[in-house]
């Protein structure tokens, strides 16, 4: 080893867990630092080995890519890789530097800094869209904050995979990892490449050079078959300095939108002119959802929720709103939520579902009220007074406080709930289970009814910690006097444990789906041995 190439090492090991260096054939010649804490094994063992053989199996190709593209005088990295497990750990990762110095008869440097893991990468060290998003976001602001230049660069790979597909397994395996590693190696730190869908892709990275520079690397590195006709088409999109921090996501999320849409142009040019553009594209869904409330352009479906006794019979309705008769609310009811408009969406769902009431005696319903709405007086005041003036719905309305949005002053909205309670309206908390929140809630609010999240419910019957979690919500909620309701009940086998558990009702696809109209359940016969005493008595209506 050469004076230059040991004093560089002595520099780089002032900031560095593990410093290495690799022969031609990436074995290593010498090591220096913490070899027992990062590879399992003491620094004079290591020598001697293959720096590839303590690197997880989905990231050597990422560290060949690395290590293979170093030319002399040149430095790659760092890029996050992925360690084999050890004895003593299983999961851990270094934020890895390559160096190939200047007359050191070709050999690597490479300096090792213990680093948390990526977030949420596939097992190609790809993101997906979702986790994409929020760690671009974040790895912008970084970069902003060390006054490093980067960019989003926006791939599109037409035909990759079907030329995959035609190579056959294991070629076409190895041509997909392969794009998995090159991608994660032009990435910023190694860990901000994603998945798209349809031959696309997306990375975050240095902005450096023109992107038909890095398609045609990206060809290179992929050493596709020019017969195969896949030629990478990279669209750069800059990364403004205009974006508030807040607004990041937004904008990685609107260039998303566009690179994948078909139907839409050019990526733009900016992440600045990308929140622009999701600027106005909200706010003209905004004004549009505004006017639609406004004039009622909705429609209500029902879905039946059973009393679980025996016989089960029907016990309400519960009120969902559609915007569209083929997709669910989910979309428009956040974006409500977001801009201010759930109070009145609320109160235009609960004045239709009173004059549903009016028209059907006998009728049940359960509206859903967001956080937003409850913790607002005006609101309260309006339902209350829509409530005084229909004394004919009395006892047969039921009102679900979401936990989509928190609420931030629980004393608040417990006093909100008791005005509707005196008015003959009882609670349900819904969601119960899905947000850290929901202890909470239950402790501070003092309601009727707990709707157990479906997420704990479908799969019951092949999940028997689940049953006994659900046995012991049912038996707190009986010990405060507060009834439960489990959704998403679609087979007779969790009707089973849910029944077992001591959840006195119910509601999914079992018994029915939601529909225009308010339609009897679908009921099968309950046998309940003698003596046997299943839930607690019905008190509603």
């Amino acid at each position: 080893m050469s004076i230059t190439a040991k004093r560089l090492l002595g520099l780089a090991f002032a900031s560095a867990d593990l410093l290495v260096e690799l022969d031609a054939d990436g074995v290593i010649t010498l090591a220096l630092g913490a070899g027992e804490a990062l590879a399992g094994s003491a620094d004079r063992k290591l020598q001697g080995t293959c720096l590839a053989d303590y690197v997880a199996a989905a990231d050597r190709q990422l560290l060949t890519m690395v290590l293979s593209r170093l030319s002399e005088g040149e430095r790659a990295g760092p890029v996050v890789v992925r360690l084999t497990a050890t004895a003593a750990e299983a999961a851990r990762a270094v934020s890895l530097t390559a160096f190939r110095l200047p007359e050191n008869d070709g050999a690597i440097s490479c300096a090792m800094v213990r680093t948390g893991l990526p977030e949420a990468p596939g097992e190609n060290g790809l993101h997906n869209r979702k986790s994409f998003e929020t760690a671009a976001a974040a790895l912008v602001q970084h970069a902003r904050t060390s006054g490093l230049d980067v960019e989003l660069a926006l791939i599109e790979t037409p035909g990759l995979k079907d030329a995959a597909t035609r190579t056959g397994p294991p070629q076409s395996d190895a041509m997909m990892a392969r794009m998995a590693a090159v991608l994660r190696s032009e990435s910023f730190s190694g860990c901000a490449a994603a998945e798209l869908g349809d031959d696309r892709y997306a990375l975050l990275r240095q902005a450096a050079e023109p992107p038909e520079a890095l398609a045609q690397r990206i060809t290179q590195l992929l050493d596709i078959d020019p017969r195969l006709d896949v030629n990478p088409i990279v669209h750069a999109v800059a990364v403004s300095a205009d974006v508030p921090p807040a607004q990041l996501l937004k904008a990685v999320r609107y260039a998303i939108d566009d690179f994948i849409d078909p139907n839409s142009g050019p990526p733009p040019a900016t992440l600045g002119d990308a929140f622009e553009h999701a600027l106005a594209r909200t706010l003209s869904q905004v004004s549009t959802l505004g006017r639609r409330i406004d004039r009622g352009d909705f429609a209500l479906a029902y879905q039946p929720v059973v009393w679980l006794g025996a016989p089960a019979k029907l016990h309400h309705h519960e009120v969902l709103v559609r915007f569209n008769s083929d997709e669910g609310p989910f979309a428009m009811v956040r974006m409500a939520e977001e801009m201010d408009l759930a109070c009145a969406l609320d109160a235009a769902v609960t004045d239709r579902a009173i004059e549903r009431l009016i028209k059907t005696p006998g009728l049940k319903l359960a509206v859903n009220l967001s956080g937003r709405s409850i913790s607002n007086p005006a609101f309260v005041a309006h339902l209350r007074e829509r409530l005084l003036a229909n004394a004919a719905v009395r006892g047969r309305l039921m009102f679900e406080l979401t936990e989509s949005v928190a609420v931030s002053d629980l004393s608040t909205a417990d006093s909100h709930l008791q005005v509707l309670r005196r008015e003959g309206c009882e609670i349900c908390l819904d969601d119960f289970g899905a947000g850290a929140s929901s202890l909470a809630y239950l402790r501070s609010l003092q309601i009727d009814v707990v709707k157990i999240d479906g997420s704990f419910i479908r799969e019951l019957e092949h999940d028997p910690r689940g049953a006994a979690f659900l046995s012991q919500i049912a038996r707190m909620c009986r010990e405060m006097k507060v009834r439960t309701l489990a959704e998403m009940v679609e087979t007779p086998a969790v009707e089973a444990v849910v029944r077992d558990a001591g959840i006195q009702m119910a509601q999914g696809w079992l018994y029915g789906a939601a529909t225009p109209e308010p339609t009897a359940p679908v009921l099968r016969p309950v046998l309940v041995p003698p003596g046997r005493r299943r839930g607690s008595v019905e008190s509603w209506g």
